[in-house]
């Protein structure tokens, strides 16, 4: 077990790196709120759907393909979605909901999620990874992007405009521009390849730098509330539902694992972006994001014990 804190804590002191930079960058006056704006929308328009493409245009789609898992996994981030929708409803504001919601489901499966399956279970823990990664990037960002609508300062709450601003979504584009090549393994070229490579590797040092240069103690305390109550939702309830409901349905060892990796990961730095580029509250949606980081050291590996202690790994 001390090897897996210490791996968490490997994968996780990057992004804490990334987010102090941006905090000291914006505290020096090397970056201002023009930088943050136009870096955010190079972020969701460019950088993240090119990053997107090229991930599901690597995924190895019959390495791991399992379809009861991932018709499980996909039946599971539908449900907690809900179940988030729900609880927002009660607790949060409306005009913060869309950010809540997406901060409460929406996980860090590319980064945190996959570098933890594969230190755990190896090769098969990176194919079978992959696969459910690329899987759910179609949800996440079509269920983002539909609840940030719904919510919208703009008050566009008609199922028209919502459908259009899931259609027009970069990111969403990007994973459906992606899914021809990959199921038909059309090759680009290797200059194209190494191009967009170089282009995608801004996308997670970007965000995080813009996510830091956001964060102030007045914003955090404005937001505490809602931001723990969406992180908690996060980081203990939603994996703990989703983990027991994998169970029930007979799954065991690497692939339970592996599902509860996914669930518990941290929020991911695309509900940021994603929140910024429709003028909701991404004060929050940074908050959620350092919270969640934050706890991940703890509660994924306090799951990963129970669940060993109880013998389902």
């Amino acid at each position: 077990m001390p090897s897996v804190v210490m791996q968490t804590l490997s994968i996780t002191a990057p992004v804490f790196a990334m987010l102090f930079l941006g905090v000291a960058l914006k505290r020096v006056g090397w970056i201002d709120a023009a930088f943050i704006q136009t870096a955010s929308a190079l972020v969701f328009k460019g950088t993240m759907p090119t990053l997107l493409f090229i991930s599901i245009l690597k995924a190895d789609l019959d390495a791991a393909l399992q379809p009861a898992l991932l018709g499980y996994f996909v039946l599971a981030t539908i449900a907690t979605f809900i179940l988030a929708w729900c609880w927002a409803i009660w607790r949060c504001p409306p005009e913060d909901r869309g950010v809540y919601v997406q901060g409460a489901f929406r996980g860090n499966n590319g980064i945190v999620g996959l570098a933890l399956a594969g230190s755990l279970y190896g090769d098969y823990g990176l194919s079978l990874g992959s696969v459910l990664a690329g899987v759910v990037i179609l949800v996440y960002n079509s269920l983002s992007a539909m609840i940030l609508a719904i919510y919208s300062p703009d008050g566009r709450t008609r199922a028209t405009p919502i459908l259009a601003s899931i259609l027009r979504n970069p990111l969403i584009i990007g994973v459906v521009a992606a899914m021809p090549f990959a199921y038909w393994q059309i090759a680009l070229p290797s200059w194209l390849m190494a191009s967009g490579q170089y282009f995608a590797q801004m996308t997670l040092p970007l965000a995080l730098i813009c996510i830091g240069a956001t964060l102030s103690l007045a914003t955090l305390r404005e937001s505490s509330g809602s931001a723990l109550s969406s992180s908690l939702m996060k980081m203990v309830w939603l994996p703990a539902i989703a983990t027991l409901g994998g169970w029930a349905c007979g799954f065991q060892g690497a692939e339970l694992g592996i599902l509860f990796l996914y669930f518990a990961s941290p929020t991911a730095a695309a509900s940021f972006v994603m929140a910024r580029a429709v003028n909701a509250n991404h004060q929050l949606a940074a908050t959620i994001i350092v919270i969640t980081t934050l706890m991940a050291a703890l509660s994924i590996n306090a799951g990963l014990f129970l669940l060993g202690w109880l013998g389902w790994l």
